[in-house]
């Protein structure tokens, strides 16, 4: 099954936008300088098995009510391209990287999550932005009342660009929440642990490793005790969701031609 050469593919029960991380960044930047808010999302093998293991409709939603959704997962792209369907792989690591260093003119920018240190590397290594930051409650996915204190904060923070760096889904849901409400403005992205990477609080796998579609290994063997279970339990279950996702597409093809 061949993708359009342009606009979103459907893929795992997800809607890819189809653009390299040049064009990403462009949307993204034009997106700051709306008056309405807007999110992005950079789904990969953690997220996709998340949202099968909950079957929530709303989860599902916060996804598909993104401006933009982006493959961060080459393993993901591999399944595509196994599935005749061309994904190209924008991380969450290099965009934020790219959007900092040179893709965004000076603006606002807000950061939800990170600590002090973190907070200060960034306003010295990127000066020409206006920072404001903001350390969440605990508890974010399952704590609608903390989540609500992240919302209020977009809504009131005035920022061009909000990164939030609280991890998945509760990234998301905070967007879907934020975009639900309608007062806030600006773009956000889900980034995980983008600002991490780019500060050096984390070391991030060398290239060499990224395109080998083993930089889950290297953080694996970083950080085995918070990681072992998300690369090693739940991650190999992208291949029975991929299964399942190949059967559905082959009832409906029959279908079709039926």
């Amino acid at each position: 099954m061949m993708a359009d050469a342009a606009g979103r593919q459907e893929f795992l029960g997800l809607d890819f936008d189809r653009i390299d991380a040049g064009t990403a960044a462009r949307r993204i930047a034009a997106l700051a300088s709306e008056p309405r808010f807007s999110y992005v999302v950079t789904p990969n093998v953690d997220h996709v098995v998340q949202l099968d293991r909950a079957g929530d409709p709303a989860l599902a939603r916060a996804y598909r009510d993104a401006a933009l959704c982006l493959c961060d997962s080459r393993i993901l792209a591999r399944l595509a391209h196994a599935s005749g369907i061309d994904l190209p792989v924008v991380t969450g690591s290099d965009l934020t990287h790219d959007l900092l260093r040179a893709a965004l003119p000076p603006m606002r920018v807000a950061v939800v999550g990170g600590d002090a240190r973190m907070h200060g590397d960034l306003a010295r290594l990127f000066p020409r932005f206006e920072w404001t930051f903001f350390e969440p409650p605990m508890k974010l996915r399952h704590d609608a009342a903390a989540r609500t204190a992240v919302v209020t904060f977009t809504e009131t923070a005035g920022a061009d660009v909000i990164f939030l760096a609280v991890g998945a889904p509760q990234s998301e849901m905070i967007c879907a929440e934020t975009l639900q409400q309608g007062r806030a403005r600006g773009v956000a992205l889900c980034i995980g642990a983008s600002l991490e990477f780019l500060t050096g609080a984390k070391d991030r796998a060398p290239r060499w490793v990224q395109r080998a579609g083993f930089e889950w290994l290297f953080r694996l063997l970083r950080e085995p005790q918070r990681l072992w279970r998300r690369y090693l339990v739940d991650g190999p279950r992208i291949f029975l969701i991929w299964r399942k996702w190949r059967r559905a597409q082959a009832v409906k093809a029959a279908r079709h031609r039926g």
